[in-house]
């Protein structure tokens, strides 16, 4: 379990992902997005949207079971962005740099920008709005309510 915990809003989640696109908008212009799924799905709905950037790409690694780390699983490539070159990569969070690692090797001409970063992973990322401390664990508005409610797949 963390020691600190960091409740992200749906509005501060937007108003964040908003100064990301902001930022990112004194750059060339990309040709498409890539989201780190499922975290960057949000952030990187709400920066395609304010770059009016049409081509979304995914990828799918895995690499988190709850709140405990394992070894990363990419279980879809983003076929799409080729190396990269032209391209955005969008995640909610670094954090200790695992998954930025993976994305990284699989697009090493991407511009690689997150929400929210960790003091470990920050340096593998070439853009970012807000740090969080490394003990912190953010609770993002998808996994919680007004509590920690389990995703619906593992209550049945």
């Amino acid at each position: 379990m963390a020691q600190h915990y960091y409740t992200v809003s749906w509005d501060q989640l937007h108003r964040d992902s908003k100064a990301l696109a902001w930022r990112l908008s004194t750059m060339t212009p990309f040709d498409g997005i890539v989201a780190i799924t499922r975290g960057g799905l949000i952030p990187a709905a709400i920066i395609a949207r304010e770059l009016e950037c049409r081509l979304i790409e995914t990828v799918s690694i895995v690499t988190y079971d709850d709140e405990r780390r394992g070894e990363p699983r990419i279980t879809k490539p983003p076929v799409a962005a080729g190396d990269g070159t032209g391209f955005l990569i969008i995640d909610d969070l670094v954090d200790t740099g695992t998954t930025a690692r993976q994305v990284r090797a699989l697009l090493p001409r991407a511009h690689f920008a997150t929400v929210y970063a960790k003091p470990a992973g920050k340096e593998l990322v070439d853009t970012f709005i807000t740090e969080v401390s490394q003990d912190t664990w953010i609770l993002f508005p998808w996994d919680t309510e007004a509590q920690f409610v389990a995703p619906i797949m593992r209550k049945a």
